[in-house]
Formats: structure tokens, C-alpha cells, sequence
């Protein structure tokens, strides 16, 4: 993301539309992939062009760089920043391509950083990057207390400033973390154990800047979906069949 915008700055270009400078080549109508990453590629130069694939929007490209979906035009003129939806589907197309993107294997995870928690038989897996403060963890943690037969994977993920380490220090170094967690997010009780034992969550916090973890809740799935953002419970369940699934 940083790339993209230092490379856009540097240009004099705005997120919402660029102009082809005078002299430059332009992709010409109906241009192939290839074609359009070359030609983004020598004008964004500070930022890797990673994918480039034709969208169902005549003449609209999507392009995947530094972390970010953007889209361009058949003659790589305008950048187009934001979100594409499908309005008959109830679909967020750039969503569902940024999970293919960032998806993560499952057990290349680093799960023995984490706790989990075991609901029923546990068949089904769900690992997920949260911070003891983060409201819509806090309504995810609810949503999952209705879920059956999955084992659950909490990272310790204090993102939102330094009372969040604290609290999850406190956590980890707790007799029964499980508690502890849901003590802070459902019952909103705080854990009371010194949070002087060693803890994995500096791994943890360097792990997902690593793989660019931004907020919290950010969720992985056993087929290696990753979903930022809570989602609705019925959602959650679809998720994990699916997966579940997948081999």
C-alpha cells in the first residue's frame, strides 16, 4: 500500500483517476493482461504489479499490488480505487478476490502461538488474529458461542494500543486462558494475573505484519480462506462446512 501510494505521489497522480503523460504508450482498446502489467509496471515502478485479470465490467481490469486491489481501464489511463460489487449476486467481488489472494495454508499458521478452544467434537477448524479491546471481536466471540464442532484457534493480536498488550499478557500468563478471554470479551471482566510470564505474542504481532494482518478480527479458515471483519453467524457456519470440505 505504501509503495502504491509513494509510486502515485510521485507521479502527481490522485487514488481516483490518472492521465496518461504525453509521449507515453497506451494499452490499446481490448488490451490482454500481460499488456496492461507491463504498462502498469513501468509506470508504477515502486509498487510490484502481482495480478492483473479482466472483471465482468466491460473494459475494467482488476489488479492486485502491494497488498491492495485496484482497477484500471483497457487503456491503463484510470485507477479506480474502492470496492466492485455485484448487485444481483449480493456480491463483493474485490472481497472475495483479496481472500484468494491473501489466503493462508492452514498449517502454515503458526498455531502453537495461539490457544484454542474445542466446541463439541472439534472437526471443523477456525483460527483467528483478535485484540482483547476490539468491539467487533467482542460481538464475534458472541456469535461464536453458537457454533458447534469447530476447534477454535485464538491469536493474541493487540493491535489498538498499549493497554491491549497489557490485557493480553494478562491472558496468555492466566491459569485458564480460556477464561480469561472470555471473561475480558463477553462477560467484559478483566483479567486480573500478572502478565510477567513469556509470551508468543510479540511472534505473533511480527507474524502478522508479516502477512499483512491489518485489524481485528481477521479470520482463517481450514482451506486457508482468510475473511478481515466479523461476519454474521450463519456466515461462519457456511464457512466452515465448506471447508471443511475442501481437501
Amino acid at each position: 500500500m505504501r509503495r502504491l501510494m509513494a509510486a502515485v505521489a510521485l507521479l502527481g497522480w490522485t487514488c481516483i483517476s490518472v492521465t496518461v503523460h504525453a509521449g507515453e504508450a497506451a494499452a490499446k482498446p481490448g488490451a490482454s493482461e500481460a499488456t496492461i502489467k507491463a504498462l502498469l509496471q513501468k509506470k508504477l515502478q515502486q509498487a510490484p504489479i502481482e495480478s492483473v485479470t479482466r472483471t465482468p465490467v466491460p473494459g475494467i481490469y482488476e489488479v492486485f499490488t502491494d497488498g491492495q486491489i485496484i482497477y484500471v481501464d483497457e487503456s491503463a489511463t484510470f485507477i479506480i480505487n474502492g470496492n466492485l460489487f455485484n448487485i444481483d449476486k449480493n456480491a463483493n467481488l474485490t472481497q472475495e478476490s483479496m481472500s484468494k489472494f491473501t489466503a493462508i495454508k492452514f498449517d502454515q499458521l503458526p498455531l502453537n502461538l495461539a490457544f484454542k478452544k474445542v466446541k463439541g467434537k472439534g472437526t471443523r477448524k477456525l483460527a483467528y488474529f483478535a485484540d482483547p479491546n476490539c468491539g467487533y471481536c467482542k460481538k464475534f466471540e458472541q456469535d461464536l458461542a453458537t457454533i458447534d464442532n469447530v476447534t477454535i484457534y485464538v491469536f493474541l493480536y493487540p493491535v489498538l494500543g498499549p493497554d491491549s498488550m497489557e490485557i493480553s499478557k494478562s491472558i496468555w500468563c492466566s491459569k485458564d486462558r480460556i477464561k480469561a478471554w472470555d471473561d475480558q470479551l463477553v462477560r467484559n471482566i478483566a483479567p486480573t494475573a500478572p502478565g510477567t510470564c513469556a509470551t508468543p505474542i510479540d511472534k505473533i504481532v511480527e507474524f502478522g505484519k508479516q502477512k499483512r494482518i491489518n485489524g481485528t478480527p481477521t479470520m482463517f479458515f481450514a482451506d486457508g480462506q482468510r475473511i478481515p471483519g466479523a461476519i454474521p453467524t450463519d456466515q461462519i457456519e457456511q464457512r466452515l462446512t465448506v471447508a471443511s470440505q475442501t481437501k
